[in-house]
């Protein structure tokens, strides 16, 4: 989009342009002009069977995670994509062989594929498939806890193989068969999905993980250890194939208003910004980052304006292509429920996302030539991408959010001192500031 009446101010150090950090190109907006983009994902059909009215124009694509074709974002849980080998835990069930290396592949690939074509046309625009697979984990060392079961099951069905193997030799073998086996699945399965359906940015959900769930310590950083980082590039094979990454940034209520939210989110999101650099390709692909209006398993409290900033405001500011805001089945059912999700929206998170979606906008054109998205030049710097309210207005026009004002000069060279430009693969683009000198408006 072209910015009429603006004069160019370079930002300049000892009368030099301040130089652009080295990023890689970055795959451009899957929704045109929008850098940043919030995606709604959960079920709230039960709040307008109760006629509750719910506001979400400030979300540019409105999804839902229940079985519903045609969505710009598809959430394929584990028993709608193939025949998923797992085991449940709580019912004490084993589902197709229950561990990768004793399920059926071609058969799993099979139904995936009429599970593909059922809930995505051929014919689909861009958009979104997510692959909720959560049981375990490709990686042999990370199923712990309650995923060890996976492990045990391994160790049964190796020494099934080798009777006669010492207990070494039988945990490397049921190591090499489960992660040899988990990997052909995943790589299959997401390959089955860009075949089919080259349209759409195929990645599993919660990949990458960070496991920086240790902020009741003192010291807490939010850092993903180096062995979490080194096990991470053993998914080489994952991120090769993935065409997007959906890491998870959920908040507990313990995290409330703390600054150890923003730590917690700033490292996940910043490692999976890592990770999508990683595979050998012309440029990266998008991160989108799942958050929740409410705080995570429960269905009552929703977050707080300090805590929007901690994860829609840091994923925006560290390159994200956006944030989808999932809900269970369980979040909104009740009459108190809707209600509540309708007063939220409206005077806490829409205004919110506007501003961020807004003001991620407004820098891509002032800082990047609309060719690129800012990025923060240092991941661990509280900086972010806000409108300042006192210059522009927030307005609901046309069933759609505008953002309304003149930037100042001041919140744009502030912007140019702590953001870079990553730019769009097929663009050139360099951080370089140019104000305008007429009131925009912005529609979101």
């Amino acid at each position: 989009m072209a910015l009429p009446f603006l004069t160019c101010i370079t930002l300049c150090v000892v009368g030099s342009v301040i130089p652009a950090l080295a990023l890689p190109p970055t795959e451009p907006p899957l929704i045109r002009d929008h850098p940043f983009v919030a995606i709604w994902n959960a079920p709230i059909d039960r709040c307008h069977q109760l006629e509750i009215p719910l506001d979400t124009a400030a979300f540019q694509a409105v999804t839902t995670p229940t079985a519903a074709p045609g969505q710009f974002l598809t959430l394929f849980y584990e028993n709608r994509l193939g025949l998923y080998p797992k085991v449940d835990t709580v019912n004490h069930k084993i589902y197709k062989g229950g561990v990768p290396q004793k399920g059926n592949l071609t058969e799993h690939l099979t139904q995936a594929q009429r599970q593909i074509n059922r809930y995505i046309s051929q014919d689909a625009a861009p958009g979104l498939a997510v692959i909720d697979w959560e049981s375990w984990r490709p990686l042999w060392d990370q199923n712990w806890g309650s995923k060890r079961i996976y492990q045990k099951l391994s160790i049964t069905h190796a020494m099934q193989i080798g009777p006669f193997l010492s207990s070494r030799k039988i945990s490397r073998l049921a190591k090499k068969l489960f992660q040899q086996a988990g990997r052909r699945f995943m790589e299959k399965t997401i390959s089955l999905g860009i075949g089919e359906r080259p349209s759409r940015r195929w990645g599993f959900y919660l990949f990458p993980d960070c496991f920086n769930y240790g902020w009741s310590k003192e010291n807490y950083t939010g850092k993903c250890s180096p062995k979490i980082q080194w096990q991470n590039n053993m998914l080489m094979w994952l991120w090769e194939r993935s065409t997007a990454l959906f890491p998870s940034v959920y908040l507990h209520r313990s995290l409330r208003n703390s600054p150890k939210a923003a730590l917690f989110v700033r490292n996940r999101v910043q490692e999976a910004v890592r990770v999508a650099a990683l595979p050998r390709r012309p440029y990266t692909v998008p991160v989108y980052v799942y958050s929740r209006p409410l705080y995570r398993d429960q269905t009552r409290k929703f977050e707080s304006q300090a805590d929007l900033v901690s994860t829609v405001g840091e994923s925006a500011a560290l390159g994200a292509s956006g944030v989808v805001m999932w809900g269970g089945t369980k979040d909104y059912r009740s009459k108190v429920a809707c209600q509540s999700l309708s007063e939220y929206l409206e005077s806490t998170f829409n205004p919110y996302i506007a501003n961020v979606t807004a003001a991620a906008m407004l820098c891509s054109e002032v800082l990047c030539q609309g060719k690129g998205r800012c990025v923060r030049k240092d991941y661990d710097s509280p900086t972010y991408l806000h409108l300042n309210p006192t210059r522009f207005d927030i307005l609901r026009e046309g069933g759609k959010y505008v953002a309304v004002g003149l930037p100042a000069a001041r919140d744009l060279k502030i912007w140019a001192e702590n953001f870079t430009c990553q730019c769009y693969a097929g663009w050139y683009c360099a951080p370089k500031l140019v104000i305008p000198n007429k009131i925009k408006l912005i529609k979101v």
